[in-house]
């Protein structure tokens, strides 16, 4: 199993001053965070894309080829594009270049995302989600296919034979399909054959057990190769060095956050005794000491019927630089080689 952490780039907030730390500032911890992940041993690590004054991901592609140069082993993905607003042609190019710059290590994760500024941003009318995305997900896994393209649809200019360059150092270049909790979502990976990355930021693990079948049952009947039929988690986790001390550092920066998207969404504020909950053996949090969280993903690898990746959302809080690079350390010495040694056989 793959182990690695996803970032939104979040804004921090310096708890002794209650001033938020310069975007500069925040951007250069995140190549330092990144940095640190690939020095420790972690498989993967992902950019998340927004376009809201919390977040600096908004152009995750330049951070990750940023990244590209300070790093050696570690691979590089969207954490997702959003690609019901964006052009895959220009995405192609970004993440083929991405590949040149890392000699073969960039991935795409392509998604819907969970926010909606996207659309009145670039003049597109939400009425359009689902067709959208639709759309641009055929485009973009053509031009993976062939770099002289002739194709129409309905929400874009035709392409007519032209090139699209460059072309990336992997064939194929990995596309993930970023997916929530919708039946039709994971039946359309399958379908497409692609690897599928599962959101389980809230509930319980094992109840996207009949979705992650449903998955597999749809790549079995449209014919591809098991091995091809990857899963993914990407879940909200932190590490400290026991487990009353990670909860304690990561709760107050959390609840802030899920309450003010509450504010948004009519959710009420999020409480200490959600959060302790959500911490429990089959809540979704992976929060805690390196062992009790290795356990846990042990637990969830089986109860899923096996995953080949898992990673970890930590900024959806703020916290200290130095907390994240604690945490980020934990989970490359101690939790990702329990985790490798527990399951040999699918560590890489």
């Amino acid at each position: 199993m793959q182990i690695g952490i996803d970032s939104f780039a979040a804004a921090v907030t310096d708890p002794a001053t209650g001033l938020t730390i310069a975007p500069a500032d925040r951007l250069r911890n995140l190549l330092a965070e990144i940095t640190l992940a690939d020095q420790v041993g972690l498989d993967v690590f992902g950019i998340g894309e927004h376009h809201r004054t919390e977040y600096l991901d908004s152009a995750p592609a330049i951070i990750l080829a940023a990244s590209a140069a300070l790093t050696q082993h570690i691979r590089l993905t969207s954490a997702v594009t959003v690609l019901s607003a964006a052009d895959p042609v220009r995405v192609f190019q970004q993440f083929a270049t991405l590949d040149l710059i890392s000699n073969g290590r960039a991935e795409i994760v392509a998604g819907r995302g969970s926010f909606i500024e996207s659309f009145p941003l670039f003049g597109l009318d939400l009425k359009d989600y689902d067709s959208l995305f639709a759309e641009n997900l055929d485009l973009l896994l053509k031009i993976r296919e062939t770099p002289n393209l002739h194709w129409s649809g309905k929400h874009r200019a035709p392409l007519t034979g032209q090139g699209i360059y460059p072309r990336p150092l992997q064939n194929p270049l990995p596309i993930w399909l970023g997916v929530g909790g919708t039946p039709e979502s994971f039946a359309r990976a399958g379908l497409l054959g692609l690897p599928l990355m599962v959101a389980i930021i809230g509930g319980e693990h094992h109840r996207f057990r009949p979705l992650i079948d449903l998955y597999r049952e749809a790549g079995h009947r449209a014919g591809h190769n098991p091995a091809q039929l990857k899963v993914g988690i990407h879940s909200i986790g932190f590490l400290g060095d026991t487990d009353a001390q990670a909860a304690d550092i990561f709760f107050p920066g959390y609840a802030h956050a899920f309450t003010q998207i509450g504010k948004e969404r009519g959710w009420p504020p999020t409480t200490r005794f959600q959060y302790d909950t959500l911490r429990g053996p089959t809540g979704a949090l992976l929060i805690g000491a390196p062992e009790t969280v290795a356990e846990k993903i042990l637990r969830i690898n089986q109860s899923l019927g096996g995953i080949d990746r898992l990673t970890f959302q930590m900024t959806v809080a703020n916290l200290p630089h130095a907390d994240m690079l604690h945490a980020i350390e934990l989970l490359g010495t101690r939790v990702a080689p329990l985790i490798r040694k527990a399951l040999p056989a699918t560590s890489q």
